[in-house]
């Protein structure tokens, strides 16, 4: 793409070959992440790691494995999972480089903060499903089979880290909800009064995304995710509320200058009549042409 700046517009088939190359940095990024991930994760005990949540509840025992390339299989699932999280910043950089030209001064100095603002949320909504919801959910529903000694568990390292994994991402991408709706400010498409309207009804939502989400029991695991995601989209609005106000003095402050720019421009330019006294025509009683 152009320079930032400059006026001259980049062809076509340029612009291909730009994303082409930013795609392929992308890639390379990618894969440098999940291979330092795969070497970092044979350093210690990974699966003593993912299983602290379930490790209480297991009774002394351990977890299970029915197949032998189970193991190996959950060590790449991480490392594709961690070389994901690595390559991010370099993955949201190359696309910031690529539609950078393209923007404004003013966006360019939200696209940044708005990029690691988006890494920070992932991080918590993960954070606290690892951490926090998950050990819950797995005590409700462990307690739930241990009322029948007609049960017995076998849970197997694979499906628990199916489970766990799916869940901590359901929570990291419902963590983004504040960048999406700023994005969608920044297009025009919602509006501060917009989400002040419909505040109940994204209550009854955040509650519905909670109680999908974060299977077990409704007191815990539904609230743990519901009041998080009520509370994003609260900071949402403040958000979308400081975009529309700066847009709006932004759009003022052009409306002066454009006006100060005619106002000077028809100063500076001398009135000029339709026509000379002298060609007037003589009905008017002042001049009349020879």
């Amino acid at each position: 793409m152009a320079a930032p700046g400059s006026s001259a517009e980049m062809p076509f088939l340029d612009h291909l070959e730009e994303l082409r190359w930013r795609i392929l940095w992308s890639l390379l990024a990618l894969v440098i992440g999940v291979v330092a991930a795969f070497i970092a994760l044979q350093q210690f005990d990974i699966f003593k790691f993912l299983e602290g949540p379930i490790l209480p509840y297991l009774g002394g025992n351990k977890l299970k494995y029915t197949h032998p390339a189970d193991p190996f299989s959950v060590l790449i699932s991480a490392s594709f999972t961690i070389g994901i999280v690595v390559a991010l910043p370099v993955i949201l950089y190359q696309a910031w480089a690529f539609l950078a030209p393209a923007l404004y001064a003013n966006e360019k100095k939200v696209v940044i903060p708005v990029i690691f603002g988006a890494i920070l949320l992932f991080v918590a909504g993960v954070s606290l499903s690892f951490y926090v919801v998950l050990p819950k959910t797995i005590g409700w529903l462990m307690a739930l089979a241990s009322n029948t000694d007609a049960l017995e568990p076998m849970i197997t390292y694979r499906d628990y880290f199916s489970f766990a994994v799916n869940m901590s991402l359901a929570f990291g991408l419902c963590f983004e909800l504040p960048i999406v709706i700023l994005l969608l400010a920044f297009l025009g498409l919602v509006t501060p009064e917009f989400l002040r309207r419909y505040r109940r009804h994204a209550g009854v939502l955040c509650i519905a995304a909670g109680a999908l989400l974060s299977p077990g029991d409704l007191i815990w695991t539904t609230v743990l995710l519901a009041v998080p995601l009520y509370l994003l989209y609260e900071v949402s609005v403040l958000l979308t509320m400081l975009v529309f106000r700066r847009r709006r003095r932004r759009e003022a402050q052009l409306a002066a200058e454009a006006a100060e720019e005619s106002a000077r421009t028809e100063r500076s330019e001398p009135r000029r009549l339709d026509t000379e006294p002298w060609e007037q025509d003589e009905r008017s009683g002042v001049w009349g042409g020879s």
